[in-house]
């Protein structure tokens, strides 16, 4: 339930169109529901602006249908994330209306309409490798509220390529750089734009990239100001971040329709 819902319940009450027993019903589930297995957290929208997101990897299918199934029924939308297609079709056979974006691992489900916020937020990658992270990151800014525009493939290998893009880097409100290998484009981006950049380490390389290590710390030892660093392949993370900019970007902060 978020503020809006909460705010016209006790409306409700205080105009006697619902009794103080039927408002307790309703919130009886405030701070969290207790599955057993899980703590569903229905009521982190009213805190962080956005309902509570799923990590499906660990989880049974069945786990986190039920997950999805309680949100569904407490009017929250759903982004879960690491969702694989056997977890996707148990989350489907709960919610028929749940969409599998299948390149981003990821799975939505829309119960009540998101306000969609101004500008955009800018998902780079620097290789077609890296565009299952840069999608969980579109995905996740996509769910809560914001516009994308996509700059794929275009590494420092060929830097002609991301130079060709630089008016759409400069003019979105945030940019998320997602990058394997040494990690140099979050460096190249933060030297083009005046807009904070959240990069994104992939495990994209040969062996002396270390599963991601080498671009994490090429990214953490930036010369570029204003570079702000998510853990490797953490796309919703990065989603996330940027959401939160160009949220205080409307003029929102605080207070993220979800």
């Amino acid at each position: 339930m978020d503020q809006a819902k909460v705010k016209m319940l006790l409306e409700s009450v205080a105009a006697g169109r619902v009794s103080p027993d039927e408002a307790v019903a309703r919130l009886r589930t405030l701070p969290f529901e207790d599955l057993g297995f899980a703590k569903v957290d229905h009521h982190r929208s009213l805190r962080r602006g956005f309902p509570e997101t799923i990590f499906c990897s660990g989880k049974t299918p069945e786990q986190v249908a039920q997950i999805v199934g309680r949100m569904c029924e407490h009017g929250s939308n759903v982004l879960g994330t690491r969702c694989g297609a056997e977890t996707a079709a148990a989350v489907q056979a709960v919610c028929p209306t749940a969409v599998y974006h299948e390149t981003a691992r990821a799975i939505t489900v829309s119960v009540a309409p998101v306000e969609q916020m101004k500008g955009y937020i800018a998902v780079v990658c620097a290789g077609t490798s890296d565009i299952p992270v840069a999608e969980e990151a579109v995905v996740t800014c996509e769910a809560m509220g914001n516009t994308v525009e996509r700059v794929y493939d275009v590494g420092v290998a060929g830097i002609h390529r991301v130079l060709h893009r630089v008016e759409t880097l400069q003019k979105a409100n945030a940019v998320i750089v997602c990058a394997g290998m040494e990690g140099a484009l979050a460096s190249v981006v933060g030297g083009l734009v005046d807009k904070p950049v959240v990069a994104v380490p992939t495990s994209v390389g040969y062996g002396a990239s270390f599963g991601g290590i080498a671009a994490l710390l090429g990214m953490l030892n930036t010369c570029s100001p204003g570079v702000a660093v998510v853990n490797i392949d953490n796309g919703y993370g990065a989603g996330a971040y940027a959401s939160i900019i160009n949220r205080i970007a409307n003029g929102n902060a605080g207070n993220q329709a979800g």
